[in-house]
């Protein structure tokens, strides 16, 4: 696997566990979840600046936003039994088949 597809999964994962932790963080009212929300956006903002060196930001950050939306869903899901309806789930499945699409038959998003 090529470093900045490595960047990103690490971008995709940090800006995970940041949004996932928010919940628990109550508006910033506890000092570990908060550290853990912050730690997770400034990690996940670095590797997204170091993917940009070599993807364009067009794909990245479709990349980055869209396996984010379907992380969190899931996460939600287990951790807070939040339930999605039908409609997103297929929404979240169109935006997932989209980044298929751009990564397996797109050539904006040529490897470097």
């Amino acid at each position: 696997m090529q470093t900045q597809w490595v960047f990103l999964a690490v971008a995709i994962v940090s800006e995970v566990i940041g949004t996932s932790t928010l919940k628990a963080s109550e508006g910033f009212t506890r000092l570990w979840p908060s550290a853990i929300v912050v730690a997770g956006y400034a990690s996940a903002f670095y590797f997204l600046s170091l993917t940009l060196k070599t993807i364009p930001v067009g794909v990245a950050y479709a990349i980055w936003s869209g396996a984010g939306i379907a992380l969190i869903a899931l996460i939600a899901w287990v951790l807070y039994d939040q339930v999605l309806d039908l409609p997103a789930i297929i929404g979240m499945s169109l935006i997932v088949a989209g980044i298929v699409v751009l990564n397996l038959s797109s050539n904006i998003a040529s490897h470097s």
